[in-house]
């Protein structure tokens, strides 16, 4: 079964631009309570008197009239009032639900502040709460694909069955999609009626879920094997007929047994990314490419050792020998460069068992069962975190690569925080501030006994997801290819300045991302027409201009009402206005 959030307005609703183009108006049939109940449509006490008469609404409503800047402060002042993080996702979702101008518009007037409680890590705490959390489905409608509705442009789908760090989590992952494409809209800019998160509910092997009687989803075990790959190519189809070929679907926190195989099987024929190995890869990398600056070096001049060998770390490993081959290298020589280390050890040759993603990367070396031995053995310039293992970059290692490297790389991307490898204190305090970190889940900015601040760097893939999102719908993308996130990473880290290197900022500050964005979807676009990928014709001349004419606006739009001639009996009515 799968379950899909639809967002989207049926044709009783529409949206047209003045003669001047100068403002967009919305024409609805909806009336009265309709109008009110839809986060699409309500602007809450913000209606104007016109408005509130045409569309049968000034009785639902209080008689005073109040700015999107006043309701703004409203829900900030409300914001401030609950009591820990998960009342907070909480309260932000009700707003989605209510009122979805204003639910972008809280979260772009600060979005360093507002993302770690839409995403990571507080998703983290809201998929597990799932059960108590769920309110309504509400203007939410649970449908079965292909839905009867307008165009969507982006999908993004998961199974629950690897939800961040935190494992199978069944149908309480649907907090994932829905944070992602909260994202898609709040730093992309992509108008969320045109993204669509879904849920493969295929049942759970989390007995904790199955006995939860809470558990808002199908209560069996994983459906799997044939069963489970015909429900894929179903969806898959049904998206794209209904859809079209150009709708970008996204897969999210899909378990490693059928991540690598879905995207192999999917990537060529659909327009279609794994954001744990792609996106996940390609913020690393961004990182990486960061970080080189600092250490005067180039990419090929590293060694890496990598904590974990799923999909994240298949996926950055892959990203890192393309920018090693562009370097000069051949691939034989970039993989020799790259170790991983899983739960059983470092992966070296005759090792039993090895999968086919692992043994690409599997080096003659001698066993080796812990990372602290492996570090001290191969003494590499880079290590990167990515098996959700808190704590797995010791003290000892940590000071042992400050040993043998004069700006060691550490990154500890493992989501959500709980899950940290390490923390951005430790980094900087046990290499004296000379360690080059960056993190999955925010960290708040270290000082050192001798007065130097550190802003730790968050390799969060929203630096990417949604500009490769704009991007590739923006000029209609039909595959998606390693190049496009390898210039994805280049242009993310290209954006980095000196001053936020010195400031051991290997990101751009998350307050520009809806800029960082913007100049990612042109980039895509660029070399997309540079290399006959995209579908759109004509090629925009001014392609930042055709991206900025798509991107979504928090400001509320008028209702078109029509002129009429009130009776002359009209009761009429004092407001205040704020």
């Amino acid at each position: 079964m799968a379950h899909g959030l639809v967002r989207r307005e049926s044709v009783e609703t529409e949206m047209h631009k003045s003669e001047d183009q100068s403002k967009t108006f919305v024409y609805t049939k909806k009336r009265g309570y309709d109008v009110t109940r839809n986060p699409y449509l309500n602007k809450g006490m913000a209606f104007s008197l016109e408005e509130r008469l045409q569309l049968g609404i000034h009785g639902l409503l209080p008689p005073c009239f109040i700015s999107q800047d006043v309701q703004l402060l409203r829900v900030l002042k409300n914001y401030d009032m609950k009591r820990d993080d998960l009342d907070r996702y909480v309260f932000l979702m009700g707003l989605q639900d209510r009122n979805e101008k204003l639910f972008y518009r809280v979260l772009t007037s600060d979005i360093e502040r507002f993302m770690p409680i839409v995403y990571t890590p507080t998703v983290g705490l809201a998929c597990q709460q799932y059960g108590l959390t769920f309110r309504r489905p509400s203007t939410h409608a649970h449908q079965t694909i292909p839905c009867p509705v307008s165009i969507f442009y982006a999908v993004c789908v998961t199974d629950g069955e690897r939800i961040l760090g935190l494992g199978d989590l069944g149908c309480y992952g649907m907090g994932i999609p829905v944070g992602k494409l909260a994202l898609y809209t709040a730093c992309g800019g992509m108008p969320p009626q045109q993204c669509l998160p879904v849920m493969l509910d295929v049942g759970t092997d989390n007995e904790e879920l199955l006995k939860d009687p809470f558990y808002i989803g199908l209560r069996h075990k994983r459906v799997r094997g044939q069963a489970y790959d015909d429900l894929l190519d179903e969806f898959i189809k049904a998206v794209s007929d209904r859809y079209g070929m150009d709708c970008l679907i996204q897969f999210e926190d899909f378990a490693n047994v059928n991540a690598f195989r879905l995207l192999s099987k999917y990537r060529n024929k659909y327009c279609t990314f794994n954001d744990d190995i792609q996106g996940t890869a390609a913020v690393a990398v961004a990182g990486l490419l960061a970080a080189l600056r600092i250490t005067k070096s180039k990419m090929c001049d590293h060694t890496i050792v990598f904590q974990g060998a799923g999909e994240a770390a298949m996926g950055i490993a892959e990203l890192i020998t393309m920018a090693m081959e562009k370097e000069g290298l051949t691939k034989d020589e970039c993989v020799k460069k790259i170790w991983m280390v899983d739960s059983k050890g470092l992966i070296v040759k005759g090792r039993d068992q090895l999968t086919h993603e692992k043994k690409r990367y599997a080096h003659e070396h001698a066993q080796m069962k812990k990372l602290e031995d492996v570090v001290k053995d191969l003494k590499p310039t880079a290590i990167i975190g990515v098996a959700a293992i808190p704590g797995a970059f010791t003290e000892q290692i940590i000071r042992d690569m400050a040993s043998f490297n004069e700006r060691p790389i550490i990154f500890a991307l493992s989501n959500p925080t709980s899950k940290a490898e390490c923390t951005a204190e430790q980094c900087y305090t046990l290499t004296q501030g000379r360690g080059i970190f960056a993190s999955g889940s925010p960290f708040d900015p270290v000082t050192l006994p001798d007065g130097r601040k550190f802003y730790p760097g968050q390799g969060n893939n929203a630096y990417i997801f949604p500009g490769v999102g704009l991007g590739v719908t923006a000029c209609a993308i039909r595959h998606i290819t390693e190049e496009i996130f390898l210039t994805t990473a280049e242009a993310v880290a290209d954006l980095v300045t000196e001053k936020d290197l010195a400031e051991g900022r290997l990101y751009p500050p998350l307050c520009s991302i809806r800029d960082v964005s913007l100049k990612l979807a042109v980039k895509i676009m660029e070399y997309a027409y540079e290399h006959n990928m995209a579908t759109l014709y004509p090629e925009p001349a001014d392609k930042e201009a055709y991206v900025r004419s798509l991107i979504y606006g928090t400001e509320y739009e008028e209702f078109a009402v029509d002129s009429y001639r009130w009776p002359e009996d009209t009761m009429t009515f004092q407001s205040c206005k704020l």
